[in-house]
């Protein structure tokens, strides 16, 4: 079968054009998250810190993606992305030159990790809300899928890569090869001829916002998925930012093996993303997204309690798939469900809950993980997953 008849997307010159400049600049920032993890475990070899720079990227877009939303319903969509894009350049510069003359400490890496979530609070909502005009809603659903289907497969690539240019080139390799990587996604949108529009019917900021939240509340399946995102940001997402402790001091696989198991979360993803794209659409998202939350919640207990390496390379892969399963159907469910005028304020708590909500995420497990132990705190939060999951799906089948 054609490709452009199976992944409809395609079909389009813009969505082509940014699709293949996101896989290369997305291939970078993954290298980056991997080589900032394995420098701030380097510094402090504590779990704490860990979650404390994990918790300052990601605290901005908590702050500001809201506003972020509203950004992007008011100004043209392509011409935000150019300015978050080059944004984006600098704190990755700063940390290869203070990382390649060994004046970097955490604070810095916590600095630059806050400035870089500031740029994201407002990268996200556009990007995200600018795919319906490039391919329009007849094939948005594609779009999304593809979309996280690059999104994923530069978590699988840039991790590995990472990890082998760690080993043979040093830390600060990553950070200027993820600057360099930003130049492809800016080309791509200079030749971008669609836009976006600009919504004129301002009634002011807190009006806008308010708006968009009176939206969302008042319906019922959209505020459900978005209270499930929220309970799994909170409370599954952050053992990720643990992975460099599981890597170095549980399965004792160093950098390379911390890579790779990132790498592992990325592969599980891609699938996942692949796979709706080719399916096109999910017929019952909401039992769809109970299942993919189960098998995210069971697959991460074992990972907690696995002590060897191929079999949490393996659980990984489950995860990947489960949550990116989960996110892309509610990500495409919110979106079609939007009307237009609307769908960057949506978008953007979507980001909020997914994203934004992460710092207190991180900083707990970060702080439970000192105390009793990193393996005793992912075991705690993947029971509770269990539960919540199990709940949600229960009502979901009853309904």
């Amino acid at each position: 079968m054609d490709v452009t008849k199976r992944f409809s997307a395609f079909q389009y010159r813009d969505f082509r054009l940014f699709w293949f400049g996101q896989i290369v600049s997305l291939s970078g920032t993954w290298m980056q998250s991997v080589a900032q993890g394995w420098l701030v475990y380097s510094l402090t070899k504590s779990p704490f810190y860990l979650g404390l720079v994990a918790a300052a990227g990601s605290l901005p877009i908590l702050l500001f993606t809201l506003a972020g939303g509203i950004v992007a319903d008011r100004f043209r969509k392509r011409n935000l992305l150019l300015l978050t894009q080059a944004f984006s350049i600098i704190p990755a510069i700063l940390l290869g030159v203070l990382t390649e003359f060994h004046l970097i400490v955490v604070w810095q890496v916590a600095l630059l990790a806050a400035v870089l979530g500031t740029v994201n609070a407002f990268d996200i909502p556009a990007r995200q809300s600018f795919m319906v005009e490039l391919v329009g809603k007849n094939s948005l659903t594609n779009a999304i899928a593809l979309n996280s289907a690059a999104f994923h497969g530069a978590r699988m690539i840039g991790p590995v890569v990472a990890g082998v240019t760690i080993s043979y080139m040093g830390l600060p390799a990553c950070f200027y090869l993820n600057a360099i990587s930003f130049l492809a996604v800016i080309f791509a949108l200079a030749r971008i001829k669609s836009v976006g529009e600009r919504n004129e019917g301002s009634q002011g900021i807190m009006k806008d916002l308010a708006e968009g939240l009176h939206f969302i509340k008042n319906k019922p399946e959209i505020y459900r998925t978005i209270m499930m995102i929220t309970v799994f940001s909170l409370i599954a997402f952050p053992f990720i930012t643990l992975l460099p402790v599981f890597a170095g001091e549980i399965l004792k696989k160093g950098s390379k093996g911390f890579g790779f198991l990132v790498g592992a979360t990325g592969a599980g993803a891609l699938s996942a993303a692949l796979t709706l794209a080719f399916k096109g659409d999910i017929e019952n998202k909401s039992r769809f997204m109970a299942f993919s939350a189960l098998c995210v919640s069971f697959s991460l207990l074992v990972f907690s309690l696995s002590e060897n390496f191929a079999l949490s390379f393996i659980v990984l892969i489950f995860i990947g798939w489960g949550l990116v399963s989960f996110l892309a159907t509610a990500n495409s469910f919110i979106q079609l469900s939007t009307p237009d005028n609307l769908r960057g304020r949506a978008t953007s708590v979507y980001t909020f809950v997914f994203l934004g909500t992460a710092p207190i995420g991180n900083s707990l497990i970060g702080t439970v993980a000192k105390i009793i132990g990193t393996t005793k705190a992912v075991s705690i939060s993947a029971l509770i997953c269990i539960v919540i999951s199990s709940v949600y799906c229960v009502k979901i089948y009853r309904r």
